[in-house]
């Protein structure tokens, strides 16, 4: 009883924290910004006393429809408090209200700093530099560089995408949105709003085949048996990342992957025309190796592959965490999404008995080393769910 009492009350401190941080993610600006619907009480609040009762505690409550809640990040109805404007769906709204009378929001104890932007701008504009300089530099030198030092660049970039996905650096989505499509542009290729759209997924549905698109396909589980398959998977697992979802679980593009691919295309163009193939091979071959065989494409096998069987998700605590958005704070992350990770570590600071009794790793490359000559470790090495009723997932 005394060890449940203690682990409920971790995950209630965990819950409060994570509420802390949304400040910077769930602002929402009075006018252009958001149209507020205003309702009398009796059209807020339907069909039982205890909902009544919270209604006549709070005066003059807003409605919003189909915003995404700042805190469980689905789509639902929404309700704006009036005194700071701050929102939350309303299944969110009575969790708050049964724990605390002040807004989760306003709470100064963990603000975020917002210096994403600028750390992302900074990244962004030395590796197209670099890409110009190696406009007429012999191949080997443009090969080391990239794998050396750009892929570096570009891997923290795709991990800036992955916080972007999740609304971490501006309080309104689409500010969000435009910073990922920025971030995206040393990368070559166009992935940024596409990525969200998959990612989400992967957090709702993880480990369910036909929607989780970080699950290997049944033909990769097939092929991937030996060193030597897994060595070569392990060099082409951007390919596999990438393509994976066109034949498992397509999607027609939306408005903004358009704007994602006129950018890039935009940027390509430029690069080729002014600089010449070269710096474009350059940031090309960034995203190609810093994806493979390499000390920071390490995590996309640590974080879900299953090396110990009753632990589907692990941890990464070593110092590249520094140069990937903290992205090694897996379970911290799944736990709470809407945690960025620069705060990740204070999760685990709170609770340490909830996370220090698991499996974790230092080192992304022995991860990899152990993926590839473990024979008992492949592409099926992961744990699967099931939902009962799929069609209307």
């Amino acid at each position: 009883m005394y060890v449940a009492s203690m682990r409920k009350s971790f995950k209630d401190s965990l819950k409060v924290l994570e509420a802390d941080i949304q400040h910077a993610n769930t602002l929402f600006k009075v006018g252009s910004l958001i149209q507020r619907i205003r309702n009398r009480r009796q059209h807020v609040w339907k069909g039982s006393e205890e909902d009544d009762e919270e209604h006549r505690q709070q005066t003059d409550v807003d409605i919003e429809r189909e915003q995404e809640c700042g805190i469980c990040m689905e789509m639902n109805t929404k309700i704006v408090l009036p005194n700071c404007n701050h929102a939350m769906c309303l299944k969110c709204y009575r969790d708050w209200r049964s724990r605390s009378q002040s807004c989760p929001f306003c709470r100064d104890s963990l603000k975020r700093v917002n210096s994403g932007d600028l750390w992302v701008t900074v990244v962004v504009s030395l590796q197209l530099w670099t890409a110009t300089l190696l406009h007429d530099a012999g191949w080997l030198k443009i090969l080391a560089t990239a794998y050396f030092f750009g892929s570096f660049l570009n891997h923290n970039l795709f991990l800036a995408i992955h916080e972007l996905s999740h609304n971490l650096a501006f309080s309104t989505p689409v500010y969000n949105r435009w910073l990922g499509i920025f971030a995206n542009l040393p990368i070559g290729v166009p992935m940024s709003v596409t990525f969200q759209k998959y990612h989400l997924e992967h957090h709702r549905f993880q480990g369910v085949d036909g929607i989780d698109m970080d699950i290997p396909s049944s033909v990769e589980g097939h092929l991937v048996t030996n060193v030597v398959t897994k060595s070569v998977w392990v060099i082409f697992q951007l390919f596999f990342y990438a393509l994976r979802p066109l034949f498992l679980n397509p999607k027609p593009p939306g408005y903004w992957e358009f704007i994602n691919l006129f950018i890039q295309i935009a940027l390509d163009v430029t690069m080729v025309y002014f600089w010449g193939w070269k710096s474009f091979a350059y940031l090309i071959l960034s995203t190609f190796v810093g994806g493979g065989m390499h000390p920071m494409a390490g995590h996309f096998i640590s974080e879900h592959y299953v090396f110990k069987p009753d632990q589907e998700t692990y941890s990464y605590y070593g110092p590249l965490n520094f140069l990937t958005w903290h992205v090694g704070y897996h379970n911290e992350h799944h736990d709470f999404p809407r945690i960025p990770g620069s705060k990740l570590h204070k999760v685990k600071e709170i609770a340490p008995e909830y996370y220090e009794g698991l499996e974790s790793y230092k080192s992304w490359s022995q991860v990899i080393y152990m993926y590839i000559m473990d024979w008992t470790v492949g592409p099926y090495s992961r744990m699967k769910r099931k939902v009962q009723r799929l069609q209307e997932i």
